[in-house]
């Protein structure tokens, strides 16, 4: 992926937080006959020992499920908010345009959980994401004979992550003028944009160190 020095996080935490937020992802994988498969899917993070693990499931009988059977090496992609940037906004306006964008490649290894895990993984996703335990799409709150029959068409994967690599490209490259101005216009545009522009303004004091 890009990699400039001065595009990056001011911490390993900082890159979690953005994958915590960010929870829709882009899994990519390689089948046998190094054919490349992509899905899009929500997950879980969870730490154990010292290392991170993505949950999440899938359709069963699907390329990309036939894919990461035979190859477990996947490549899990979280992106965030991304717009243009013109130059007409920078101190010299003769310069290059571009594109504000933050994204996460985290690299790892998949295995597929067995039924238990998966009662289990889907249990924690609902809770998770309807946030609220009076809810009644819990999975929990489900007839057991929904469930699994549900159950049968998916199933549970776990990926160990072995290297993460991202590149937040937030101008930093910029005076402190053209970040000001660039800002400024993003706030005026759509709700990508002043998105970017809400997450420039919060790290400008890591950008301009006074």
């Amino acid at each position: 992926m890009y990699n400039l020095s001065h595009f990056k996080a001011g911490s390993d935490e900082e890159v979690l937080s953005f994958m915590h937020a960010h929870p829709f992802i882009t899994l990519c994988g390689v089948d046998s006959e190094g054919k490349p498969v992509a899905t899009h899917l929500p997950v879980l993070m969870e730490q154990r020992d010292d290392k991170l693990y993505i949950q999440a499931h899938i359709m069963r009988k699907q390329d990309h499920t036939l894919a990461f059977e035979q190859n477990p090496n996947v490549l899990a992609i979280f992106n965030g908010a991304h717009t243009y940037v013109s130059a007409s906004v920078y101190s010299n306006p003769q310069s290059a345009s571009t594109w504000n964008y933050q994204a996460v490649h985290a690299k790892g290894t998949l295995r597929f959980l067995d039924d238990a895990g998966l009662q289990a993984l889907l249990s924690k996703l609902t809770d998770h994401f309807e946030n609220n335990p009076h809810s009644p799409s819990l999975v929990d709150k489900m007839p057991d004979g929904y469930v699994t029959n549900m159950m049968k068409a998916i199933v549970a994967l776990e990926i160990e992550i072995t290297s993460i690599e991202h590149v937040f490209k937030l101008s930093q490259n910029r005076d402190a003028k053209s970040y000001e101005n660039i800002i400024h216009h993003l706030n005026q545009g759509d709700s990508e944009a002043k998105a970017v522009a809400s997450t420039m303004a919060d790290r400008k004091g890591q950008v301009f160190h006074r």
